[in-house]
């Protein structure tokens, strides 16, 4: 464990092995602090905040610091992040709120840019991608893979499903289904994300009846729960499917249309 002479870490915060907080950052009572993680400098952790192992915090980074929420009281609430992501520069991740699940997560293998703003509540699965200045309102919930151009900004409550990508300055007002395209103010739906799924793995059958399932939902001119029971129809055939079936049939914003 490393930890800069200038640093304050509060005798109560538990640092696990190989731990290296750099100069003049902050780590508060409540804190624990997986192993290898390095923290730069001027980075302040507060509130009841865990972190995982092997990550690596930039400098002037923000973490655990209480909901920009009115109704916040005093409760709490929590701040967990994962394994292995990567926080750059001036990052500002919220606690929870007593109104939701009290805890704001980030999992695994993240690659978060500079500027991001993560609000209470919100929930962000595994290897997603945050441009610089992606923003997140308050209880948004990220899939996985999911990608965020810069200078997206996403509205309170919205869902972004997995494997989704957003152009350079997206407003998402409502939910982004999974493996879906988008950009504009407000955003429209532009295909799908079909080189991100051939990276991932995906087989050109799988990408083939996922771009089918795009032009139900999307060109074939039917009602939303039409398309939507199409859709669910072909998940036996074709499994992968089934993330876009279920997106679908849980209830949130209503997708971009």
């Amino acid at each position: 464990m490393s930890v800069h002479p200038t640093a304050i870490v509060h005798p109560g915060a538990r640092l696990g092995s190989g731990v290296e907080i750099g100069a003049y950052s902050i780590v508060g009572e409540h804190v624990a602090i997986g192993d290898d993680t390095r923290v730069g400098p001027h980075v302040v952790i507060h509130g009841h905040t865990t972190i995982g192992r092997d990550n690596r915090i930039f400098q002037f980074s923000s973490l655990g610091e209480i909901p920009q929420d009115k109704k916040y009281a005093g409760e709490p609430t929590r701040l967990e992040i994962g394994d292995r992501n990567t926080l750059r520069e001036f990052c500002t991740f919220n606690c929870g709120t007593a109104q939701d699940v009290g805890v704001t997560r980030v999992g695994n293998d993240n690659w978060i840019m500079a500027y991001v703003h993560l609000a209470h509540d919100c929930q962000v699965g595994n290897d997603t991608i945050f441009a610089n200045n992606a923003q997140l309102a308050g209880h948004v919930h990220v899939g996985d893979f999911a990608i965020l151009g810069g200078f997206t900004v996403v509205h309170q409550f919205v869902r972004i499903g997995a494997h989704s990508i957003t152009a350079m300055g997206t407003i998402l007002l409502q939910d982004l289904p999974p493996f879906v395209t988008a950009s504009g103010n407000t955003a429209a739906p532009h295909g799908t994300n079909s080189e991100g799924l051939k990276r991932r793995g995906f087989s050109a059958a799988a990408i083939a009846a996922i771009k089918r399932a795009y032009k139900t939902l999307y060109k074939s001119g039917m009602p939303l729960a039409e398309a939507q029971a199409a859709i669910a129809a072909e998940v036996k055939a074709v499994p992968e499917l089934a993330t876009l079936a279920d997106f679908l049939a849980a209830p949130g914003r209503g997708i971009i249309r």
